[in-house]
């Protein structure tokens, strides 16, 4: 199945949680948090101004970014969480 969003939407696929703390101890699945890094799967093409033209996106496909805490609408594709956000949900690209 093939998604595209609309306007200034793009597709995340969450990374997954952390299974040990940064001093080695591994977490039950009752004690993970839910990702706030995912990975742009696809992207609209932008936010339609007022005047008709199209500010662009700032991610693109393949970005690694991280967003709010409640970003977004959850869905499965593939039997994969993914979530459907807009741009502004996003607070930065993480760069390698």
């Amino acid at each position: 199945m093939k998604i595209k969003p609309l306007g200034d939407k793009v597709l995340v696929q969450r990374l997954e949680a952390e299974t040990k703390t940064a001093g080695g101890i591994v977490l039950p699945d009752s004690a993970k948090e839910k990702p706030q890094r995912g990975k742009i799967i696809s992207a609209g093409p932008g936010k339609t101004l007022e005047d008709g033209s199209v500010k662009e996106i700032q991610v693109k496909k393949g970005d690694t970014v991280l967003f709010t805490s409640y970003a977004g609408t959850e869905i499965k594709i593939g039997g994969k969480e993914h979530l459907i956000m807009s741009e502004s949900d996003i607070l930065a690209v993480i760069e390698d």
